[in-house]
């Protein structure tokens, strides 16, 4: 059985799957406070550490977002491997596998360093307080949504506007549908504990997919002419479809390679800079077939699919628009 180290995800026999969202609720902010009004810790370059995983569609947002916005200086970065066991995501993929900067071989170690007997889940993404050792929060939607809003003083020269304010109130209609129907759609389908909720969730998700097809048929990004967060926020889930969510998590209707629009959307994300150079396939398959073993008792990890289908040509110009709008892509990774 799989842990919530992950993401609370496991199969629950006779039950629909329920995503725990219970999270962290600290902010980082320019002003010091939230939305709320409660207290925020404070915007500081070089403070910080985002720690995350490859394989993780959630944290994949973080490292994405982090790379439109150039923020690699002001906030660092450590990568978990792909797989964990039942207490926590560790360092594996550092030498000695250990954190270079926390000093840590567990996730897990931050988490208590704050709170000692912490109940729940040891997610990624999380950030950490770097001189405390204290994770900060691991609340991933506010994460990308405070690097686009309250970092701004620490963002690149052409950095794009991932929040355009001429959009923003349909955009989170749209973000909130790709969330409950795309991103949980696919685990709702994976995690169904019996055959009723499987077949409800599937039917969901593929309603969800059909309006997403016709959505992108005639605009280049689902925003219309440049990325927001909405698109990293759809990607990350279209970047594990056919290797991992269409047979792993029965969602097997349709492959994304068999979906002309979004199979063409997700191919020019793909090769826009700061998006395909962030998913790394084997890391996402091992994670999945080897970590949800209640799902692949044998953990046998599939050799496929072919991941260069991610370069060939998109056609997707043709539709006019420019992904950074006025400002410009990312410069190389370092």
């Amino acid at each position: 059985m799989t842990t919530q180290a992950s993401s609370g995800s496991y199969v629950e026999a006779g039950k629909e799957f329920n995503r725990d969202m219970d999270y962290i609720p600290d902010r980082i902010t320019r002003g010091g406070t939230d939305t709320a009004g409660r207290p925020a810790w404070p915007v500081e370059a070089g403070r910080y550490r985002l720690v995350v995983a490859r394989a993780c569609p959630w944290a994949n947002r973080a490292i994405i977002v982090r790379r439109l916005l150039g923020l690699e200086d002001a906030i660092s970065i450590g990568y978990c491997g792909p797989t964990h066991d039942a207490r926590s995501w560790t360092f594996d993929l550092d030498p000695g596998g250990v954190d270079p900067v926390l000093g840590i071989e567990r996730l897990q170690e931050a988490y208590f360093e704050r709170y000692p007997d912490y109940p729940r889940g040891i997610t990624v993404p999380a950030i950490v307080d770097v001189p405390t050792g204290q994770v900060v929060t691991n609340d991933f939607p506010w994460i990308t949504h405070d690097f686009a809003t309250e970092w701004t003083e620490h963002h690149r020269g052409g950095a794009p506007d991932l929040w355009p304010a001429d959009v923003r109130d349909e955009m989170e209609e749209v973000m909130k549908r790709i969330f409950t129907e795309i991103n949980n759609g696919v685990y709702r389908c994976g995690f169904a504990g019996s055959q009723e909720t499987y077949e409800a969730a599937y039917d969901r998700l593929w309603v969800a997919m059909d309006w997403l097809e016709e959505r992108l048929t005639d605009r280049r990004f689902l925003m219309g002419d440049t990325i927001t967060e909405a698109d990293v926020r759809l990607f990350t889930t279209l970047a594990r479809f056919d290797s991992v969510y269409h047979g792993h998590f029965k969602c097997n209707r349709q492959k994304l390679t068999e979906m002309p629009a979004l199979w063409a959307y997700a191919r020019d994300l793909f090769q826009t800079p700061g998006f395909g150079e962030t998913i790394d396939q084997e890391e996402i398959k091992k994670h999945y077939y080897v970590v949800h073993a209640d799902i692949n008792p044998t953990q046998i990890v599939p050799a496929g699919p072919d991941p260069a289908v991610w370069l060939t040509p998109h056609g997707r110009e043709a539709l006019g628009g420019r992904p950074f709008g006025d400002g410009t892509p990312p410069e190389p990774e370092r």
